[in-house]
Order: structure tokens, then sequence, then C-alpha cells
């Protein structure tokens, strides 16, 4: 069935690149209202935004989600993969400005408010999205795939230059709380000559060793060092979990991410809805548990 939050959390942050204050409450919603975003602070235009694929309007460095009057959200996919990651189908997230918070860069803070609060199960059947066919997008060396599979699994492989970071790879199946417990507290991670660029160019104004991995020749500048060996790949698979929620329902397929970044991952799904065949929507079975979450639910096919 579908979803919602048992009552409103709130949360206080800093937004990565815009370095303002952030306040935002996730509030419950009703049966079929899906994720939406409201601009407290945008009075003189339409203050909603909706979390959907087709509402992303920038993907530099982060997802920026826009309306038809402009109003943007940025750096909303680890709150998304939060949500999606716990099985949250219908919320409404007051902000009162223009960037997601960070926290400490991962999605876990966000993961513990959600189970702080508990989820309220609504009486209408969740409908999720099964990958009939196999879809791909690439650009330069990079490259994203979508692939019939009877469960959400993540398969990221990502190589970098520097020592510290270099070659990681990583499968998972996103059931049975694996969100929750293997990727929710991978921070995002760059280098050192990457920050420079980015505060040249007016970015990363919040960042902080509090809320970013931040890697210079072969070492690890946060005196905590990594969370997981691996914790850069972990990011990169919370990421895409994150971006893949914009489907506006639970995706059962497998993701192939090669170096793929929020870009590559929403043209693959604005490629999934326009391949004809590529998904069917399916609704869980009555009283099945929900994907995503802590189990694997059963499936019918919707009529």
């Amino acid at each position: 069935m579908q979803t919602t939050l048992r009552r409103e959390f709130s949360l206080v942050g800093t937004g990565l690149h815009s370095g303002r204050p952030a306040r935002l409450t996730v509030r419950p919603a009703i049966a079929e209202h899906g994720i939406w975003f409201k601009r407290v602070d945008v009075r003189d235009r339409d203050p909603l935004v909706p979390a959907a694929w087709d509402a992303v309007s920038d993907t530099t460095l982060n997802t920026r989600i826009a309306n038809a009057s402009g109003v943007t959200v940025s750096t909303i996919e680890h709150l998304m993969a939060a949500l999606s990651g716990c099985g949250v189908s219908n919320a409404l997230i007051e902000i009162d400005g223009p960037e997601v918070p960070i926290m400490d860069g991962s999605a876990r803070v966000f993961v513990e408010a959600i189970r702080a609060t508990g989820l309220r199960s609504l009486s209408v059947a969740r409908r999720v999205i099964r990958v009939r066919k196999t879809v791909e997008v690439e650009q330069g060396n990079a490259r994203a795939i979508l692939a019939p599979a009877d469960r959400l699994e993540i398969d990221f492989e990502i190589d970098f230059s520097d020592a510290a970071i270099g070659h990681q790879h990583k499968t998972l199946s996103m059931v049975n709380g694996t969100f929750a417990e293997q990727l929710s507290d991978s921070r995002t991670f760059c280098r050192q000559e990457e920050v420079d660029m980015m505060r040249s160019r007016g970015l990363a104004l919040g960042g902080t060793l509090d809320n970013a991995i931040v890697v210079e020749d072969g070492r690890v500048l946060n005196p905590e060092g990594f969370r997981h060996e691996d914790e850069c790949v972990r990011h990169k698979m919370l990421d895409a979990v994150g971006d893949l929620a914009l489907a506006g329902a639970p995706i059962i397929g497998r993701y192939t991410g090669i170096r793929a970044g929020h870009g590559l991952t929403n043209k693959l799904l604005r490629k999934l809805f326009l391949t004809d065949g590529a998904i069917e929507f399916v609704t869980a079975a009555e009283g099945a548990p929900y994907l995503q979450g802590f189990h694997m639910p059963a499936l019918s096919v919707a009529v």
C-alpha cells in the first residue's frame, strides 16, 4: 500500500552550494499526492515544485528541479534517496529557500528522522514501475543502463585518478533495509582542486569537512577518514537511488552506472519513459511490504 509519515519533522542546516541557512519540514500527505516541494519563502509565484524526472532543470554538481513559474529547489538527491529508501510514497516538503540543507553530506540524518517519525499505511495500492526493456545512455566514458530484474538493484563503478579513491565497484539489491544500512551514511566527496574551482564559480560555499569528504594527493583530509573503505562508490549509489526516485514510483529493474552522475541518470529516465514497451506499471499486492523499504513486495499487474 501507499505510505506517508506518521507526523511531520523539521531539520535545519546549510545549503552546500549556496552557503545559506535552510530549514525544511517534511509533512504527511494523502494517497496519490506523491512527493512535492513547497518554497514557503515564495509568495509572488507558484511555490509548488514536483519531485519528478521531467521537472529536472539542472544537474551541475547536484539535482535541481523547477516548476513552470521558474521556482527551483536544488540538491534534492540525498533527501529523495532517504524517502525512497525508507519507502515513503507521499509527502510535502516545505523549505524556506532554494536549496535542501546538506546536513552531514549523506542521507543519514534524513533516514534517522524518517525512522524516528515512522510510516503510516494508506488505503490505496502502490504502483511501481517494472523495467521490461533495457535502455542505455552514455556520455564520453560514462554510461547508465536500466535493465529488467525482479527487484531494484544498483550496480556502480567509479574510477578516479586520485589514489585515495581509485577504482571502486559495488552491487546491492535495495531490499530488506539495504539502503538505510549500507548506503545512507556515505558522504559526498571531491578533490581539493575541485573545491577551489567550485568556489571560484560561487559554488560549494557551504562545504566543509563536516559535510563532505575531501581528498588531495592520495590523502583524505577529513580527520576521521572514510566511514567505509568504499564510501565513495556507496555515495554514488546513494545519489542514483535519489535520482531514480524522480521516476515518481519505485523502479523494479537493475541500474548500472559506470562513472555516471546526476545528468546521465536523468537522461536515462527520460529515455526510459520515451521508449515504447520499456516499462509497465504494476501494483503491490494488498498487504505486501514496501519496495525499497525493509522488504520486497509481491506484485500483481495493474488493470
